[in-house]
């Protein structure tokens, strides 16, 4: 019987496909890369040809040991890493190491890992695409020249452990230009007008529209003021009333940059997270002794939205049994993908559209369960018929100024019977349900709401916004995101508070210094267009090497030229109210490897060290004499405990909030909902109060 190896990347895939094969099939895992640059040299021969030097991942030893031995048992290896430039790329390294011939057709993908996508991937084995693979090994090199030059210049320059590279700092840019542009914002005052309205007792609302046929600007009080008392007395007469049938089309398919967004926005899941456990969701999980381990999703790395006309004939038939024939769309929803995509791929979706989620939620954990379930829905509604909704608009006029009012009504719910995209701003109003108003008519005025309004400043980044504006300017990758925002994070580069991105001191001095002597490497445009370049390669229009060396040249010159002329930058250490226990000396924060720590300014006479603790200023609820501060837990997930620990013992998953309940006295928590906004509850489950945060930033 003939022997056949299958190489994945990861032992949950290898548990998958293994039930999925037959006997004469072995599956193993190559735990990811096996062979990369060295860390300790930079690894690339700029003078031949940018030849790159690999070396086996350290660790890997025995394992590539197994691998060689059960291909020399093997009569044919495939190799069935991700579907993706990574992937292909160590198929390639693979193939050198198990000595596979280059023309052997030993390449295998697939976009889901279900029974019937793997039978069919193994009975249509490829060559290695060899285009895929220096498009990868060209985004290794780029990102090596510069993070090896970068990094070593500004430690000495500025201070060690710092790093620079091609996207991240692209990124970093982005809040530090965002928070200039909030520093330097001039706000301006502006009033509104409503007039609350009643039409046989039923009230709405109309803003203050036009001033004489002239759009209103209401700039002071006063001028309002004079408003009011001109039409205080005077009739509010419908003037013109306007209906309208409008469709609404269902949100495309998640890709991972779209995935990402919305599970922030509606699960208050960060991009780290989201991909782990779309990453469990993929490779397969138990589901039951009948159906075993299987995928729940398709490849969650993709860029793209097509959908195989299995999946399509699937959706509609079951929207069509569940719902109805009037849910199912004469014609398949086409989408369509901005810029280059590897089409190849399909959008992030369900395997079997039969598995709801409700049917799987007894066999995995609640976080995967409502990761899944959003994928799901969202898949279901963008192959649902649009909402259909009578859109009406009134003009209501009072002397010479004009009132408008509008509201809609939905018709046909169509995709929303299941789905409603979520949104970066909260703060826009829904348009209510209005009385059917007739031209002419009078209303009655109940009372004038004058409002006083300032301008608002652009907001800062939050995570999902962060996301939305990388995939719009084509910066990066979608699967590079979450590394990138952990990686300037613990470089101190920027903060996130109250899931806001502010940069530090540190982020904004090392963007000045790159903006002065590295424009380009600095620049989205310059970044999105290199992407473009990694593109051409993988599609066999550009060389790689070429590409390479049109980058390397001007970036040389430009390395010497700030070498020359950067000045050492000292960065005053951040001075806390921190007592020094041993020498009285305030504390200071520094950066090391593993993030911020406090630190004697004595060294090297006193070299005292201790962690630094956020303190969240809430007194605590137990002792009431310490300070509620954040701590992580072994598997580092975030805690909240008291600063008098362990004479104070006082632990809460969530973080509390100041004062008690007013109803049972427990203490308060807050709890951060991407649906409902920030909540203030009791942290007494038995106890139902709760009201909306104030000052809510969550979103923007």
């Amino acid at each position: 019987m003939t022997k056949i190896l299958v190489v994945v990347e990861s032992p949950a895939k290898a548990k998958t496909i293994g039930k999925f094969l037959g006997k004469k099939y072995t599956v193993k895992a190559s735990m990811g890369h096996v062979r990369d640059l060295p860390k300790s040299q930079f690894g690339v021969d700029i003078n031949n040809e940018f030849f790159v030097k690999y070396i086996t991942i350290r660790g890997k030893g025995e394992l590539l040991k197994e691998l060689k031995s059960s291909a020399q048992k093997s009569d044919k290896v495939l190799l069935a890493t991700d579907p993706d430039r990574e992937g292909e790329a160590i198929a390639w390294h693979l193939q050198d190491l198990l000595k596979i011939p280059l023309q052997e057709r030993c390449r295998i993908e697939f976009n889901e890992i279900t029974k019937k996508a793997i039978t069919e991937a193994v009975k249509k084995p490829r060559k290695i695409d060899i285009n895929r693979v220096e498009a990868q090994q060209a985004r290794r090199v780029l990102d090596r020249i510069v993070g090896y030059n970068l990094s070593p210049l500004l430690w000495r320059k500025i201070r060690k452990g710092l790093s620079a590279g091609r996207v991240q700092s692209v990124v970093v840019r982005l809040i530090c230009d965002r928070e200039e542009e909030i520093n330097n914002f001039v706000s301006e005052e502006y009033w509104s007008l409503t007039a609350k309205l009643k039409k046989d007792k039923v009230p709405f609302e109309a803003k203050l529209y036009k001033i004489a046929d002239e759009k209103a600007e209401l700039t002071n009080g006063e001028q309002v003021d004079r408003i009011i008392k001109n039409i205080a007395r005077q009739p509010f007469l419908v003037e013109t009333v306007k209906k309208r049938q409008q469709k609404k089309n269902p949100a495309q398919p998640f890709i991972t940059s779209s995935l990402q967004q919305e599970a922030y926005r509606k699960l208050n899941y960060t991009a780290k997270k989201t991909m782990a456990i779309a990453q469990q969701l993929y490779e397969g999980l138990d589901l039951s002794k009948n159906e075993g381990t299987v995928g729940l999703i398709s490849y969650i790395r993709t860029d793209s939205t097509r959908i195989s006309e299995e999946a399509q004939k699937e959706a509609r038939e079951y929207i069509e049994e569940k719902y109805g024939k009037e849910y199912v769309p004469e014609n398949p929803h086409a989408y369509t993908s901005k810029g280059k995509i590897q089409n190849a791929h399909e959008c992030v979706r369900p395997t079997v559209i039969e598995r709801t989620p409700e049917s799987v939620k007894p066999f995995v954990t609640n976080e995967q369960y409502k990761l899944y379930k959003l994928i799901w829905e969202r898949f279901i509604a963008s192959q649902m018929t649009a909402a259909v909704v009578d859109v009406t608009t009134a003009d209501i006029k009072v002397l010479e100024y004009t009132f408008r009012a509008a509201g809609s009504v939905v018709v046909f719910p169509g995709y929303t019977k299941i789905y409603i995209e979520g949104k970066d701003n909260k703060d826009k109003e829904e348009e209510g349900l209005l009385p059917a108003l007739v031209e002419g008519e009078a209303l009655k005025l109940d009372k004038l709401e004058p409002k006083q309004h300032f301008t608002q400043p652009p907001p800062r980044y939050t995570e999902a916004t962060l996301i939305k504006t990388l995939e719009e300017k084509g910066i990066g990758r979608p699967s590079t995101y979450a590394p990138i925002l952990d990686t300037i994070i613990t470089r101190g580069y920027v903060i996130r508070k109250q899931k806001q991105y502010s940069p530090t001191e540190l982020g904004c001095l090392v963007v000045d210094l790159l903006k002065r002597y590295f424009l380009d490497i600095i620049d989205s445009e310059f970044t999105a267009n290199m992407e473009d370049k990694l593109d051409s390669i993988e599609e066999g229009e550009d060389n790689w090497k070429q590409v390479l060396q049109q980058f390397y040249e001007p970036f040389t010159v430009e390395l010497q030229v700030a070498d020359k002329e950067i000045e050492q930058i000292e960065v005053v250490d951040e001075v806390t109210d921190e007592k020094c226990e041993r020498c009285g000396r305030n504390m200071v924060i520094k950066h090391g490897r593993y993030g911020k720590f406090l630190a004697c300014p004595g060294f090297p006479e006193c070299r005292n060290t201790k962690p630094l603790l956020d303190n969240t200023g809430i007194e605590c609820p137990k002792c009431k004499t310490g300070k509620i501060i954040t701590r992580s837990s072994k598997k580092g997930r975030k805690f909240y405990g008291c600063s008098q620990y362990p004479q104070c013992d006082f632990v809460s998953w969530d973080e509390p909030a100041s004062g008690e309940c007013p109803e049972c006295k427990s203490y308060l928590v807050i709890k951060r909902s991407g649906k409902a906004g920030d909540q203030v509850v009791c942290s007494d489950k038995k106890c139902k109060y709760q009201k909306k945060l104030e000052n809510d930033s969550e979103e923007s």
